[in-house]
């Protein structure tokens, strides 16, 4: 359930589905913590549960109800410290630190990165670990600190390239199109356009069943265009409206409204002004 859960919410957004999956998490996994069962079983059982609740408190970060999401994370990351999974723990931590540099708390993410990393170490998935120093480097990014952020980038990078045992499947989503988003994120927020579209360029290449992550990559590639390159920009930008108009997701609209920014001392172009017309019907001033 899980799993189809997560589908779905990378296809159409965590505000269409969210709902849905809270009632089952309240119908019928919360019932079962509080049954008997042996110890074995009940790891298991709090692991999956730390997993569907993560994935809640994901959904109401997408929504950007970062109040509830932070309540939601902090309950997975409990289920999975009470399970004894760390792999789990660093994952959650890891989405933890990603919320707060989407919130403008940078520090604060870098050190939950730190602490998903040390959790990371302990479960032996290199991807994981690569995963949590990318999150340390977008902290830093966000910090300006771009010795930091190159310092933290690098470590993420030989982490992912080195050899590993099969990741667990809730990773299954960290593949180089991720990784290279990730950069692009931390070029981006130190302000290097050019850095910021080579890499988001290469993100592109990714899993289409992941609808919501090719609408963030196209709007930040199209926002590293807009300043020089405005023409590109809004083409790039209308395809990503194509996916925003099918998604719940306020992430999405937050992104498009900095596209809708960058693109205002063009507004003079023809193109850009059909393109911000089609974009305020989403995402009104």
């Amino acid at each position: 359930m899980t799993r189809a859960f997560r589908d779905l919410d990378n296809r159409v957004g965590g505000g269409r589905i969210r709902s849905t999956v809270v009632q089952y998490l309240d119908a019928n996994v919360a019932p079962l913590l509080r049954g008997t069962y042996k110890e074995e079983v009940g790891r298991d059982l709090f692991s999956a549960a730390a997993e569907l609740t993560k994935t809640v408190g994901w959904m109401a970060y997408d929504c950007e109800e970062h109040g509830l999401a932070q309540r939601y994370l902090i309950q997975a990351l409990r289920m999975a410290q009470t399970a004894g999974d760390d792999g789990l723990c660093a994952e959650i931590l890891a989405a933890m630190g990603h919320q707060a540099t989407y919130i403008g708390r940078s520090a604060e993410a870098v050190d939950l990165a730190r602490a998903a990393q040390s959790a990371a170490h302990r479960s032996g998935h290199p991807a994981l670990a690569a995963e949590c120093h990318l999150i340390e480097a977008h902290g830093h990014a966000g910090l300006s600190d771009p010795r930091a952020t190159s310092r933290s980038l690098r470590a993420g990078v030989k982490a992912f390239e080195a050899d590993a045992p099969d990741p667990p499947e809730w990773l299954a989503y960290f593949d180089h199109a991720y990784l290279a988003a990730k950069v692009a994120h931390c070029f981006l927020a130190l302000g290097n356009d050019s850095q910021t579209a080579a890499y988001a360029a290469q993100s592109l290449k990714m899993n289409t069943d992941y609808v919501r992550g090719k609408t963030f990559n196209l709007l930040m590639l199209a926002t590293a265009r807009a300043t020089d390159e405005p023409e590109e920009a809004v083409r790039v930008g209308g395809m990503a409206l194509d996916l925003v108009e099918g998604l719940q997701s306020q992430r999405a609209l937050s992104y498009l409204r900095r596209l809708r920014h960058r693109l205002r001392p063009h507004e003079g172009l023809p193109t850009v002004e059909e393109f911000t017309t089609r974009a305020e019907e989403l995402t009104p001033r």
